[in-house]
């Protein structure tokens, strides 16, 4: 699989890995790993001795020096790199844990690839990528709390629907100033909602009735809600609406994650918007870290229509893989034959946040060079580089998988561009001169509800009221710095797949 990752804190977390289950069963297989050597044979030494290494290194090494993106930019992956079987084997067994010789190829991680990462139990991780997950159904933000330099708050920014925080009657908007009686902080706020079951303790802001904020504090409620973690299997697609403005009926879709087959609701929702003449779309994309480049694809067909044909983005590989080279084209039609319900816009409202990434960001990125965007919010993530599943066989596909570890990898394979060669900038794409918005803990709002801050700033574009985005601008003006966000702690949760 090809994947367009999505968060920027993947280069923390690579060898943390995203669950502590992962990171024990490293452990145990770093203890059965670490001394198991197999033969290799990238080479004959002058003897024609068989030479010995670590059997998941050499699966580390032969696959980034095949795919990594940037390969001509790390000596240790130069075809040339070894003269012989002795010297490979030496220089693998030299890193006693995969991670450590994966880390050790990737190029600039602190600034140009902070998305490649690795493994060791691949079945999880093909779980996440089909929307299985052992979720409470929250996605949370910690903010620095008024008036300290050390404490934050906790703000849920969204509920997934039937999952056992919306069944505590959770909502978005919900304050929260500790976990279990722990006062939340920067430095305990992942271990605090990484627990399988942990207790909310919800409070409120107090602003003591005054203009003055020197006094303002999260206050509690003594209102304490336990929820536990289940399976959990999410539907990308949140809500859809469609709301008359002016007499000009506007589509509302909110779309989470670029997930396999969701392309066929999809194609039912933009059925329906075509049926009751949809002249306007908003789509959602501020908490979607990406998802399959196929059903990108799909969408970016689904909103335009006439373009058939003509090319949408293109995949650019490493020097040895450039007949890799990939173009995805304009569709009418799904993989199963059903023709897709085209609007034919010409204007697209998109909003995003720092959560919107990959390929939310190249569904953008494809579509500026045909249609107007509208974008409302803050920059996305910042990344338009693929990176691809690799797993420990002949030809790094799960088929035939070496059977005695777990082990895979998901480098970064590809650059994405669009038709006229642009890619994202790693400051990520900038929201249209005027449409500046950030979330407001204070005002979330309802989301697809008209009174949403994001939502609403399109509706009154669209109704060409400039009195009433100057409004919503400045209702709640009160921001916070934003610390962490529970998608920093899910690095493998995302990106663009291509199968």
């Amino acid at each position: 699989m090809v994947l367009y990752n999505n968060v920027s804190k993947f280069r923390v977390l690579r060898t943390k890995l995203d669950t502590e289950k992962a990171m024990q069963n490293y452990k145990a297989l770093i203890l059965l790993f670490i001394f198991s050597l197999s033969t290799v044979s990238c080479f004959e030494d002058n003897d024609d001795i068989g030479v010995t290494a670590n059997e998941i290194n050499d699966f580390v090494w032969k696959g980034m020096n095949l795919f990594y993106l940037y390969k001509d930019d790390v000596p240790d992956l130069a075809n040339n790199r070894f003269s012989s079987d002795s010297e490979y084997a030496s220089y693998l067994n030299d890193f006693t844990s995969p991670f450590d010789l994966f880390e050790s190829l990737i190029y600039q991680p602190e600034t140009l690839d902070r998305f490649s990462w690795m493994v060791s139990d691949y079945l999880a991780l093909e779980q996440l990528f089909q929307g299985n997950t052992n979720t409470s159904g929250m996605e949370l933000s910690l903010y620095s709390a008024p008036n300290s330099s050390t404490e934050g708050f906790g703000v849920i920014r969204l509920v997934l629907p039937n999952s056992p925080a919306d069944n505590k009657g959770l909502k978005r908007g919900d304050i929260f100033y500790a976990i279990d009686g722990v006062i939340l902080t920067e430095n305990n706020f992942r271990s605090l909602t990484n627990q399988d079951t942990y207790t909310l303790n919800l409070g409120f802001y107090n602003d003591k009735g005054t203009l003055e904020t020197t006094d303002d504090s999260i206050d509690p409620t003594n209102e304490n809600i336990t929820v536990s973690k289940a399976q959990y299997s999410e539907n990308p697609v949140f809500k859809t609406e469609i709301i008359n403005v002016g007499g000009e009926n506007v589509g509302y879709l909110m779309y989470n994650g670029f997930t396999a087959g969701s392309e066929n609701e999809l194609n039912a929702i933009f059925g329906d918007f075509k049926s009751n003449n949809i002249q306007h779309l908003v789509l959602d994309l501020r908490y979607n870290p990406g998802g399959r480049v196929n059903v990108e694809t799909f969408l970016a067909s689904m909103i335009t229509g006439q373009y058939t044909g003509e090319l949408f983005q293109k995949l650019i590989y490493n020097s040895t893989l450039q007949s890799n080279n990939t173009d995805y084209n304009f569709t009418n039609k799904l993989d199963n034959g059903t023709s897709i319900n085209s609007l034919g816009l010409d204007k697209l409202y998109v909003l995003t946040t720092g959560q919107s990434a990959s390929a939310s960001e190249g569904l953008i990125n494809g579509l500026s060079p045909y249609i107007e965007i509208i974008q409302i919010g803050t920059n996305t993530t910042g990344k338009t580089q693929a990176s691809r599943t690799l797993y420990d066989s002949p030809n790094f596909e799960r088929s035939g998988a070496n059977p005695n570890h777990t082990y895979a990898m998901q480098p970064l394979i590809a650059n994405g561009v669009n038709k006229n060669d642009i890619t994202v900038p790693g400051s990520g794409l900038t929201p249209s001169i005027g449409f500046e918005y950030e979330e407001r803990p204070l005002n979330f709002g309802v989301l697809g509800d008209v009174d949403e801050p994001m939502l609403a700033l399109a509706l009154a574009d669209i109704e060409n009221s400039t009195s009433r985005a100057s409004e919503i601008k400045s209702k709640s003006t009160k921001t916070f710095k934003l610390l962490m966000d529970s998608n920093d702690f899910n690095p493998l949760e995302g990106g663009m797949i291509i199968d």
